[in-house]
């Protein structure tokens, strides 16, 4: 799945990861959602899109905890979509 199909999707209802529906809630401009969704995982992905959303919402310091966490290098200035990208590459 692409990014522009996420946002293509009018719900995330037809979406089988939890993963998916986060990042769909997050794409979709329901960030509180998404994050609380990913709050309740605990596996690698979900906290690369724990980070993902810090980092988006500002706060750095906890968005650089969960890069930590996570295993990921913190991405400075790469956009929101391209990070996005990059995680649905691993994801899927």
């Amino acid at each position: 799945m692409t990014i522009e199909e996420l946002k293509a999707l009018d719900s995330p209802a037809q979406l089988v990861s939890k993963h998916l529906q986060a990042i769909w809630y997050d794409l979709h401009g329901d960030w509180d959602t998404a994050h609380n969704i990913v709050q309740q995982m605990s596996d690698e992905y979900a906290m690369w899109i724990h980070a993902y959303l810090h980092r988006k919402e500002p706060d750095t310091w906890n968005a650089k905890y969960w890069y930590r966490a996570c295993r990921q290098p913190y991405p400075g200035d790469l956009g929101f979509d391209q990070e996005i990208i990059n995680i649905l590459a691993e994801l899927l």
